[in-house]
């Protein structure tokens, strides 16, 4: 398993404190949590708060969805996941959801590690927020996904 059972608690808890609805099951916590979302059959993306976005988590479905491996997708710069000519776009809207909290229904055209692009549909991406308040990121749930 790729993450940490308090990684998983943090998306679980910023996706219902932005959302008002659950990521996961109630039930689920920690271990059991963080292993459903590694294999959960939406993709699930997380980058971090550096100026220039790295992403620090990808699950199964996303790493299928993009064409990158654990080890290549952790370390990337998240413009990277858009076409160059879609990354202007990309970026007024991440700006957007930083200012906002969060966005839902969102579609973007993005690139796979081969270069085939393709769309990203019922997407909601959602700020990352510590217990202090402090950011911890952003993270994206792609619900669709086709050419």
């Amino acid at each position: 398993m790729k993450t940490s059972a308090d990684f998983a608690d943090l998306l679980i808890t910023s996706y219902s404190r932005r959302t008002g609805t659950d990521l996961v099951a109630p039930n689920l916590r920690g271990a059991e949590a963080a292993a459903w979302l590694y294999q959960a059959p939406f993709g699930l993306l997380v980058h971090d708060t550096a100026p220039d976005p790295v992403f620090v988590y990808a699950n199964l479905t996303a790493q299928s969805i993009f064409g990158y491996s654990w080890d290549e997708f952790v370390g990337l710069p998240s413009r990277l996941s858009a076409d160059e000519d879609d990354r202007d776009d990309r970026q007024v809207f991440m700006e957007a959801v930083a200012r906002r909290g969060y966005a839902e229904n969102y579609r973007g055209r993005r690139i796979t590690k081969h270069g085939r692009c393709f769309w990203i549909e019922q997407t909601t991406v959602w700020n990352l927020a510590q217990a202090d308040g402090s950011p911890a990121g952003q993270a994206a749930m792609i619900r669709r996904w086709k050419e």
